[in-house]
């Protein structure tokens, strides 16, 4: 009996691990692509401890220690770009925290759109701005916007302005046009893993409120928003600790000489650097933005497993 007992534990054991090695080839594919595209490129990061001159090879260009990282604190031009730069960096990011709100309050009024078909066109048309590269909203925004474009034309003709309004090529409230067209293109993307939460909901809940006599707003207060909550906190974590992260396209397909000066975020600005003047500089100014980045994600994560009781890492 014990030796039965033995070899069907043996037995059970060869299977979970046969098991466990499948599961783990079927992952072994995307570890491969994120030691391949996230952590092999870090090598890169030698090229702030040098001055390197393009095309030259690194062994040819002078080792110069922390030169570049002593020159963002020392150079008072260098300096004030910086200021300026983290300025524009830190109103985006903290407008984009302000409206983390929206996707859930969206989500929400999806899920109160009894017609199946009408919610999931209103979806459907809110999430497709998702898929369009920012070249192309910036066709639109040029189309729409620019000086001949179809609201400057219609204003004229209307008798509205004498003149074009100056939407694109003006530094008159960048922030707020930059987090607009941000909104218009990810809300509805947003919204979908609150919309997989909501789907998650026991619907008995709802029909025992109902039945108790809460009506549509009471249940989304007392049932909905709670459910909703902890997906929200998560999401607003992993946002603050992208905090230096505002990403680069948008920026860079709306920059002109007009609105540079509030246009510029941290990815933009070490992409003007190394493109123009200093690949090294733009190396070390990347190596710690990277940094600040990784220990914001800790410290969330830290603030997490204290509030919460759960990591996000």
């Amino acid at each position: 009996m014990l030796k039965t007992k033995t070899a069907e534990s043996g037995t059970a054991r060869r299977k979970s691990g046969s098991s466990g090695f499948r599961y783990f080839l079927w992952v072994l594919p995307f570890i491969i692509m994120v030691l391949l595209f996230s952590y092999f490129p870090l090598h890169g990061w030698i090229y702030s401890f040098f001055d390197y001159k393009p095309p030259r090879s690194l062994a040819s260009c002078e080792f110069v220690g922390l030169q570049w990282f002593k020159m963002l604190f020392t150079n008072k031009t260098q300096v004030a770009q910086l200021i300026q730069v983290l300025k524009n960096t830190f109103a985006m990011s903290f407008l984009g925290l302000l409206t983390s709100i929206l996707p859930l309050g969206f989500a929400i009024l999806l899920n109160e759109i009894k017609s199946k078909k009408f919610r999931s066109f209103v979806q459907t048309f809110t999430t497709l701005p998702n898929f369009i590269s920012w070249v192309l909203v910036f066709s639109v925004a040029f189309n729409l916007f620019s000086s001949t474009g179809i609201v400057n034309v219609f204003l004229m003709n209307m008798g509205i302005v004498t003149e074009p309004v100056k939407f694109l090529d003006s530094d008159a409230h960048t922030w707020l046009w930059m987090l607009m067209w941000n909104i218009w293109k990810t809300l509805g993307w947003g919204a979908i893993i609150y919309l997989a939460s909501i789907a998650g909901i026991d619907q008995e809940m709802y029909e025992a409120a109902s039945i108790d006599g809460a009506n549509r707003f009471d249940q989304i207060r007392h049932i909905t928003l709670p459910a909703l909550l902890p997906t929200f906190f998560i999401m607003l974590m992993m946002a603050v600790s992208n905090f230096l992260n505002n990403g680069l396209d948008q920026y860079f397909v709306f920059q002109n000489s007009f609105n540079k000066e509030h246009i510029q975020v941290l990815d933009l600005y070490v992409y003007n650097i190394g493109m123009g003047s200093s690949y090294s500089l733009a190396t070390a100014i990347s190596m710690l933005k990277s940094i600040v980045s990784v220990a914001l994600l800790s410290a969330m994560n830290v603030i997490s497993k204290k509030t919460r009781g759960e990591s996000i890492i």
